[in-house]
């Protein structure tokens, strides 16, 4: 008699499991030849353990014309986020990053669908609205993560609405209809005096920050980048951010050596924090998602760390 045991894969940063537990499923057939396995529905045993929900999963191991068939529950969890912002130029990149890990997305924007190509777009589900007249009932349900990317420039009152008050609007909504995890597209504070940063910019941020961290403890994201780079559309033409962001990206990293020193002067990161590209945000967020582990306040070199997970 042998036995073969199937077993999820080895720790790998695109899964999480619930449980933390192995999950086993055994079955036996009679001599010593392989036998042929069969999952029932169809797909992969990567790809069923790839997503979190509750599911019956028939496997059937056979050897010549003997099956035995063995039903076990398992529980998976899928995941489904919301993003906030999500026609927007962050928030389409983590739409596309989040579709293409096999997550299901639903972006809410004043804009509704962008007028971007590709078939990750048709696999989005966008939604048009604003997040202070939001019927979050509809929005939210089934999500496991809320992400946001709100955030604008404008007079001080302006900008304490947008950075501030409406991202903390969508956090106690969301704590309300019990997500999991909220993660939250903030700002580097490039070091700046305190005066400069009582702007409503950077005010908004961090009153977000404050009631994020404190209503989402072991499971609220803040990710702080710096400039942004990649491509941008703007009123139907592309700005090419990238032309400026990955050379300059590279010469900072290149030059750490010399410039660390001066990163104790006030200010300085306005000229010395390394730019990020609008992907590598995405991906972290993506991370976000799929680690449990991960949670608290991420910097720009952390961003980068989170998004290589995925991308590796």
């Amino acid at each position: 008699m042998a036995t073969c045991m199937l077993a999820h894969p080895a720790p790998n940063p695109r899964l999480s499991f619930g449980s933390k537990k192995k999950k086993l499923v055994l079955c036996s057939f009679v001599s010593s030849p392989r036998p042929s396995l069969s999952l029932s529905p169809s797909r992969s045993f990567n790809r069923i353990f790839s997503h979190y929900y509750l599911q019956r999963i028939r496997v059937k191991c056979s050897y010549a014309t003997t099956s035995v068939p063995i039903d076990v529950d398992a529980n998976v969890r899928t995941e489904k986020i919301v993003v906030l912002g999500g026609s927007g130029f962050v928030g389409s990149s983590i739409c596309k990053a989040a579709v293409s890990n096999g997550i299901e997305v639903v972006s809410l924007s004043r804009s509704g669908r962008p007028s971007y190509t590709g078939a990750w777009v048709d696999q989005v589900n966008w939604v048009k609205g604003d997040v202070f007249y939001a019927r979050w009932e509809e929005v939210l349900g089934g999500a496991t993560a809320v992400v946001t990317t709100l955030g604008g420039f404008g007079n001080d009152e302006q900008m304490k609405r947008i950075n501030g008050e409406a991202n903390i609007i969508s956090i106690n909504a969301a704590k309300d209809f019990g997500i999991p995890k909220f993660i939250m597209i903030s700002v580097h504070d490039y070091n700046l005096p305190s005066f400069l940063l009582n702007s409503g910019y950077f005010t908004g941020k961090r009153q977000a920050e404050s009631e994020l961290l404190s209503k989402y403890t072991n499971s609220g994201v803040v990710l702080r980048p710096g400039f942004i780079y990649g491509k941008r559309k703007l009123d139907g033409f592309e700005i090419p951010l990238d032309l400026i962001g990955q050379p300059l990206e590279r010469i900072l990293k290149a030059s750490q050596g010399f410039t660390k020193p001066l990163s104790s002067i006030p200010g300085s990161d306005l000229i010395l924090a390394p730019p990020v590209s609008v992907d590598d945000v995405a991906l972290a967020v993506v991370n976000a998602v799929l680690d449990d582990g991960f949670f608290g306040v991420f910097d720009i070199e952390q961003i980068k760390e989170a998004a290589a997970k995925v991308r590796n």
